[in-house]
C-alpha cells in the first residue's frame, strides 16, 4: 500500500506534556505561592498519580461518581475542563485557585516538548507531498501550541475531537481526518501511542504505527520509521 496521507496524534506521538512537578511550579509561580522543594515534589507526585496532569499518566483510579465524566471528557472543553479539575481536587492544595491554574498552564505552548525527530518527520512528509493531519481526543484548540514551537505549517488539517463531538477509537474521527486530506483511509497511515485509540483507525482500513509513549528526552528518533513506511 502506497501512503497517501499520514494522521498523527498529538500527545505523548508528536509532543509530550512537561513533567509534573514543572507543571505545578508553573502554576504555584503563576498564583503566587511558595512551597519547599520536598513539599512541592509530594504534591506533584499525588496529582499524577491522580491522573490530573492532562497529557500525563492515566488515573490509577476513577471514583465513581468521576466516571461518567472521565469518558466523555474528550467530546467538549467543558467536560475535559471538569473532568480534569475533578481530579486534582483529589489533592489537597495549599489555595483553591491552583486548581484552575493547573489546568491553564497545561494549554500553554510552554508546557509542551516537541519530541526530537518531530519538525524533521514532518517536514520530510511535507516535502514528499504527503499530507499530514493531528488528530486528537482533547478538550481545548492545540493550534497555538504547534504554531509556538513552528510545526504549523507542517500540518495540513487538525481534527479533535472536542470540535466534533467524536473521539478514538471512533471511526467517525478517522474518517473525518482522511476526508480533510482527501485521502481514502485505505491509504492512510495512523501514528499514536495508543493501542486503544489510534489502533481504532483499523477499523476503517487505515494502517497503524504505534510508538511508545515517553519523556521527549527519552524517545529521539520514534518517528523515523514512519518514512521507511512510505517506502
Amino acid at each position: 500500500m502506497a501512503v497517501m496521507g499520514v494522521l498523527f496524534d498529538f500527545s505523548g506521538t508528536l509532543l509530550r506534556v512537561e513533567p509534573a512537578e514543572d507543571w505545578l511550579r508553573a502554576a504555584l509561580d503563576e498564583t503566587g505561592t511558595v512551597l519547599p522543594d520536598g513539599e512541592r515534589a509530594v504534591l506533584a507526585a499525588a496529582l499524577e498519580e491522580a491522573g490530573a496532569l492532562p497529557g500525563g499518566d492515566a488515573p490509577r483510579t476513577v471514583p465513581p461518581g468521576l466516571r461518567e465524566l472521565w469518558r466523555e471528557r474528550d467530546r467538549s472543553a467543558r467536560h475535559h475542563r471538569a473532568a480534569y479539575t475533578a481530579l486534582a481536587r483529589r489533592v489537597p492544595l495549599p489555595r483553591p485557585e491552583l486548581y484552575e491554574a493547573l489546568y491553564e498552564r497545561h494549554m500553554r505552548p510552554e508546557a509542551w516538548h516537541p519530541y526530537p525527530d518531530t519538525a524533521g518527520v514532518l517536514g520530510a512528509l511535507r516535502e514528499r507531498g504527503v499530507p499530514v493531519a493531528v488528530v486528537s481526543n482533547i478538550g481545548w484548540d492545540l493550534r497555538p501550541v504547534f504554531r509556538a514551537h513552528g510545526l504549523d505549517s507542517l500540518v495540513d488539517a487538525y481534527v479533535l475531537s472536542f470540535e466534533h463531538g467524536v473521539r478514538k477509537p471512533e471511526p467517525e474521527i478517522f474518517r473525518l481526518a482522511c476526508g480533510a486530506l482527501g485521502v481514502p483511509p485505505g491509504r492512510a497511515l495512523m501514528v499514536g501511542d495508543d493501542r486503544h485509540a489510534d489502533a481504532g483507525a483499523a477499523a476503517l482500513g487505515c494502517a497503524v504505527h504505534l510508538v511508545e509513549h515517553l519523556p521527549h528526552d527519552r524517545r529521539p528518533d520514534g518517528l523515523r520509521p514512519v518514512l521507511e513506511l512510505l517506502d
